[in-house]
């Protein structure tokens, strides 16, 4: 974990901090699979009360890593392989691993701040809003950015968007991909608050729930987290069906191809669009 994470616990405070600076922390297999690892630490370690998630250098988290991208756009990749379902597979309890990256946030006992700067972009976004508390540097940047490479939002945190802002809210952001900066972020409801410097602002806070009774800080979390992800397994289990069914695609790939050309991309419609690329 400590190439993609470090982990800190100091006064009942455990400090989350993404290590890939060199990659904007983006989101390879190594750093999802730290990032679980440090979520199920907040299960364990019962000298935790609250946790802290940052990212040294530009950024938070660009999202998923571009090698993968680069991978999607290979015309010859295993038609058998699109079609193989590998995403409903559930290996983290209701969840996949890329799910689990960002929902682990949500299923532990403890408030989890998320503290970003630069940018936080798809994955990267979705990461962010498995937090409870969130605070940001003025002019950071971010999107549900999933559409860009043909692809719906499936990490977990698509029903938390919608509980902090409205539903055509999120459809617009989903549904162009467009990047919006901390300013209007705040006023659609996805930040609680603006700080010149967001992880000062988040330890300050986390200083002052590690000082107030835990029973009760752990009870107030599942108040309001237990019901709104009370139809979390139905959701999770829709977004990995519908990305089984779109990864892969002759439209999918395209997206990815003219994504990478820098071109506008060329989309058909109908029966052909489901065929994967060959």
């Amino acid at each position: 974990m400590e190439d993609r994470i470090h982990f800190k616990v100091e006064n009942h405070i455990a400090h989350v901090h993404l290590v890939r600076g060199d990659k904007m922390n983006a989101l390879d297999d190594a750093m999802m699979d730290a990032l679980i690892e440090a979520g199920e630490r907040l299960h364990t370690d019962k000298d935790i009360r609250v946790a802290v998630i940052s990212g040294e250098g530009k950024a938070l988290c660009a999202g998923l890593d571009m090698g993968n991208f680069a991978k999607m756009a290979d015309s010859s990749r295993d038609k058998a392989s699109v079609a193989s379902g590998r995403l409903a597979k559930r290996t983290h309890g209701l969840a996949n691993r890329p799910q689990k990256t960002a929902i682990t946030w949500r299923e532990a006992p403890v408030p989890v701040i998320g503290a970003a700067h630069g940018f936080a972009l798809g994955g990267g976004f979705q990461l962010f809003m498995g937090a409870d508390i969130r605070y940001a540097a003025p002019k950071t940047r971010f999107s549900i950015m999933e559409i860009k490479w043909g692809l719906v939002p499936d990490m977990g945190t698509t029903h938390a968007m919608t509980k902090v802002a409205g539903e055509d809210v999120v459809k617009e952001l989903a549904m162009t991909g467009r990047i919006f900066e901390a300013e209007e972020a705040r006023e659609l409801g996805f930040l609680t608050r603006i700080a010149d410097d967001p992880l000062a602002a988040a330890m300050d806070t986390a200083q002052q729930i590690a000082a107030r009774n835990p029973d009760a800080i752990r009870g107030i979390k599942r108040l309001f987290n237990e019901p709104a992800d009370v139809q979390l397994a139905d959701t999770l289990m829709l977004e990995s069906v519908l990305q089984d069914d779109i990864i892969g695609t002759a439209n999918q790939i395209e997206a990815v191809t003219a994504e990478l050309e820098k071109r506008p991309a060329s989309f058909t419609d109908g029966a052909d669009s489901k065929q994967a690329a060959e």
